[in-house]
């Protein structure tokens, strides 16, 4: 068979063949409504964090993929026993053990189907899998006894590498809580020197709508409003008609609707235009600092109020609307008070962030060394140790 143009040269004793002829390509059978947390078998779904059902819709080792939104990203090896799979996942079992481990496969898959899923090139990716997709795909054979062999040391290499990942990401998490009980000290501090006003006093809903050519901005918890496009992690897509989406100017609130209560509103940096699902708020007064009002909007305390606010049946339906966001009473102390509250924050923040920038580059080559050190692997290009 003709080989794809991302797969190197192979050793010489190394077969290929297409994946349909070595496994059952299938999709699972269950919905998002079937988890049930207290089910006896695992539930995989289109993310990497496994469920629990009561039903099994297969048994036995199979490898697993979604089959739209993370396409590419997640991964699953499921090795003994009865599993559940949403309905939009792949799954891959009842290989030929003839010609294929199961455990070498995960590695070589969940490596090289990237390739598939982006074209080659890693510069986009696609929306939904087609099973022609996994048909045709080109599986690399060395021979059995080293496929064990490259199973063994991955699983070996990964074992550590991941757990220097964990390692920094505790770190991250210990010190993300650090700054969260820095932010504690915005409403404590304002309180003590401001009187309260409810925000509908300062700000307004805007419906402005955003002129041609401006950039799609997004809000995040932990990062504010940034660009959409500076994420891979937003997998929200973009209509092509944009001209109902609401234009945000530097200094404007934006707000998630749908998750303020978990901290998503920020005062923008930036200019640019979101989806008409958020909130746009702009300041009506001279009351505020815009720093302190960024600390302020984002501090725990008002996250509990968020939630306290928030209507709607159950957390995934929660919404927060300007009604009822208006009414929450803030402490608003003079401007030199919140100058200086917001500079001790810059100060104590800024050093926070840096470490947390540090160990997140730590993982991000961790994750790249990983990879890299996976594909080689897989594809024969180094020496295995007996």
């Amino acid at each position: 068979m003709s080989t794809a143009e991302w797969l190197p040269d192979l050793p010489a004793d190394w077969d290929v063949a297409r994946l349909s002829y070595l496994c059952r390509i299938g999709t699972g059978e269950l919905d998002t409504i079937d988890a049930d947390p207290e089910g006896s078998v695992p539930f995989y779904i289109r993310s990497p964090h496994v469920q629990r059902a009561t039903s099994a819709t297969g048994a036995g080792e199979a490898v697993l993929t979604p089959g739209d939104g993370a396409v590419g990203e997640v991964f699953h090896h499921h090795r003994v026993g009865d599993f559940a799979a949403h309905q939009r996942v792949y799954v891959l079992d009842r290989f030929d053990r003839t010609k294929l481990l199961p455990r070498f496969f995960y590695w070589y898959f969940s490596s090289r189907f990237r390739m598939v899923t982006s074209g080659g090139t890693a510069k986009s990716t696609v929306e939904s899998l087609r099973r022609p997709m996994f048909t045709s795909f080109p599986v690399a054979l060395p021979p059995l006894v080293q496929q064990r062999r490259i199973a063994d040391y991955l699983d070996r290499e990964t074992a550590t590498i991941d757990a220097l990942i964990e390692k920094q990401r505790r770190l991250v998490d210990g010190l993300k809580c650090r700054r969260r009980a820095l932010l504690d000290e915005v409403w404590r501090r304002a309180q003590e020197v401001g009187a309260q006003q409810r925000l509908k006093w300062h700000l307004r809903p805007s419906s402005e709508t955003a002129p041609p050519g401006e950039e799609v901005l997004s809000v995040y918890r932990d990062h504010g409003v940034v660009p959409k496009s500076s994420r891979t992690d937003n997998f929200n897509r973009t209509p092509e008609n944009v001209e109902r989406y609401l234009w945000v100017r530097a200094g404007d609130v934006v707000v998630n609707k749908m998750k303020a209560w978990q901290g998503s509103i920020a005062v923008s940096h930036h200019q640019g235009l979101v989806s008409p699902d958020y909130e746009v708020l702009r300041p009506t007064s001279q009351a505020f600092d815009l720093r302190f009002l960024h600390y302020l909007l984002r501090c725990p305390r008002m996250i509990a109020e968020y939630r306290t606010h928030s209507v709607g049946i159950r957390p995934a339906q929660w919404r927060l609307y300007w009604d009822r966001l208006g009414l929450i009473e803030v402490p608003v102390p003079t401007i030199g008070d919140q100058r200086e509250i917001a500079d001790h924050l810059d100060r104590e923040t800024a050093k926070i962030d840096a470490l947390i920038a540090k160990a997140e580059r730590f993982i991000e080559l961790a994750q790249e060394r990983r990879a890299a050190l996976i594909t080689a692997a897989v594809t024969g290009q180094i020496e295995i140790p007996t």
